[in-house]
């Protein structure tokens, strides 16, 4: 069974080998641009860990999968095209989520932990991330619209309402 908790500086190592592991799996899969071979940096991720908002998803033999985990508004989704967000009730926000590919669940284990502090999730994806579209999909996600990253880039943006 899977579990998550927050990350800590020991997990670093760690992190970045997921992450290395979820670039390699993104282009392989036609989504070479998302995060080209650079991101999220090892800077983003020391500072994910400082604010608390990074979380390890793991179980007895390790760690297996991270994301951040961001409470309040996501200041680059106050504007929406091409749809509208399900609701505008206050919400948390998944961001760089990835797995080692040895243990499925990854993504279920964040919306659960999610779960914890708001019945709205949000979280965006490249155009060419089908796999985590399809993945969105599945875990009842529904596809709002576009927004732009504070660089400008677009991405598709999804919402899950939990309870009604």
């Amino acid at each position: 069974m899977l579990s998550v908790r927050k990350a800590t500086l020991k997990d670093y190592n760690i992190i970045l080998q997921i992450y290395e592991i979820a670039r390699e799996f993104m282009i392989r899969m036609g989504n070479p641009n998302q995060w080209k071979r650079t991101k999220p940096t090892a800077e983003q991720i020391r500072t994910d860990i400082d604010q608390g908002i990074c979380h390890v998803i793991y179980d007895e033999s390790g760690i297996h999968g991270v994301f951040a985990l961001c409470l309040g508004d996501d200041p680059t989704y106050k504007i929406i095209e091409g749809g509208q967000w399900l609701n505008q009730n206050p919400y948390v926000t998944i961001h760089r989520i990835a797995g080692d590919q040895t243990v499925h669940g990854i993504l279920r284990a964040a919306i659960d932990e999610c779960n914890q502090y708001e019945d709205n999730i949000r979280i965006d994806t490249h155009k060419d991330n089908k796999v985590m579209q399809q993945a969105l999909t599945k875990y009842g996600f529904k596809h709002c619209g576009v927004i732009y990253l504070l660089n400008g880039e677009p991405r598709e943006a999804y919402q899950k309402v939990l309870k009604s």
